[in-house]
């Protein structure tokens, strides 16, 4: 059983203050719950060349991993937008890579309330590694 949604809220603001955006000045931290209910964090880290920026989320997913998970429980997103946004397509397809359909992703904006959606609901008949597989 892993935290609930605000102790995981809390996490992604805490992490906000350690993001890298000295470019779009838009930090972005996230948290990730664990199958074994271990917590990890990340934040985006741009580059002056774009494309080599990395998202928070990712960045959360990919320290989770890197420690032996293999199964997301639940994320938390913060940013320090003046509205709540949901994660980017490559954010969600590699949210889908490592967590259900019905996994809560948790997004806020500043001190602004949480707002709640699935991975199905952010990636509708989104691309799965069952695809993969012959008939």
């Amino acid at each position: 059983m892993g935290p609930d949604a605000d102790v995981l809220m809390r996490r992604a603001r805490e992490s906000l203050e350690r993001a890298y955006a000295p470019y779009s000045r838009f930090p972005v931290g996230a948290a990730v719950c664990d199958e074994r209910g271990r917590l990890f964090t990340g934040v985006n880290v741009e580059n002056v060349s774009f494309g080599l920026s990395m998202c928070a989320e990712r960045a959360a997913i990919f320290a989770a991993i890197a420690a032996g998970a293999r199964r997301i429980s639940a994320i938390a997103v913060a940013s320090g937008a003046a509205e709540v946004l949901s994660p980017c397509g490559a954010c969600r397809q590699v949210i889908a890579e490592f967590a259900s359909g019905d996994t809560p992703v948790y997004c806020c904006a500043g001190t602004s309330e949480m707002r709640r959606w699935t991975v199905s609901q952010l990636l509708p008949s989104g691309f799965v590694a069952t695809q993969l597989r012959s008939p």
